[in-house]
């Protein structure tokens, strides 16, 4: 049965990564629900859920996103002396050197470890490197541009989207409300951050449910 729980909250996780990092709209889920849930009915019918684990290696570079360097821009915070190091990060990870690609951001930090553009470049670069999962490296990259820009629009929304991007949506909730709370009303930014929330305490909501629906069948 382990299995079979692991199955759901991977496609719960999908689900969360096609909203946030594919960014699709709300009533264009429908299409990927129905394939999830299509996927879910074939494994229940014919998965093996007491096979043993092993560990795949992936076998491919990690994919550049060119939607960071546009959400980047549209931002629209001076970069200042982070903006020639994050385009050279961008086009090492473009090549599909997504290590190099965090090294180099790394070692401007090394000059200017007080740039809090630095930091969440850092923490995005980890995080493509890492296949979109939130490694305690890139928790701390984070971490360490919102110690140093506690009310920043990059830190926070990037530190937010990678929390909800790895699943932790309780965690990424408050990040964006409170980014929320200290943008204009009205901003464009402000109306994006709202739509999410309301999304992602959708999404909650289901997964909460979803532990209830287990608790009540054990």
């Amino acid at each position: 049965m382990t299995g079979l729980v692991i199955a759901i909250a991977l496609a719960l996780i999908a689900a969360i990564a096609l909203k946030f990092g594919a960014r699709v709209g709300w009533k264009d889920m429908a299409a990927p629900a129905a394939a999830l849930f299509v996927g879910l009915a074939g494994y229940t019918w014919q998965g093996h859920w007491g096979l043993p684990g092993h560990d795949v290696k992936p076998d491919g570079a990690a994919k550049f996103d060119e939607r960071v360097v546009e959400k980047r821009r549209s931002i629209g915070e001076r970069m200042g002396p982070a903006s020639t190091w994050l385009v050279m990060s961008d086009g090492l990870a473009r090549a599909g050197d997504s290590k190099d690609a965090a090294n180099i951001i790394a070692r401007a930090l090394e000059q200017s470890p007080k740039d809090p553009n630095l930091w969440v470049g850092l923490g995005n670069a980890l995080l493509a490197h890492g296949d979109e999962r939130l490694s305690p490296a890139a928790d701390y990259a984070y971490r360490q541009a919102l110690a140093l820009e506690p009310d920043g629009i990059s830190p926070n929304y990037f530190y937010g989207l990678a929390l909800a991007q790895s699943g932790q949506l309780d965690a990424a909730k408050p990040v964006w409300g409170r980014l929320a709370a200290h943008l204009p009303e009205g901003s464009d930014m402000r109306e994006e951050l709202i739509r999410d929330l309301v999304v992602l305490n959708r999404f909650i909501a289901a997964r909460d449910a979803e532990r209830a629906a287990g608790k009540a069948g054990s």
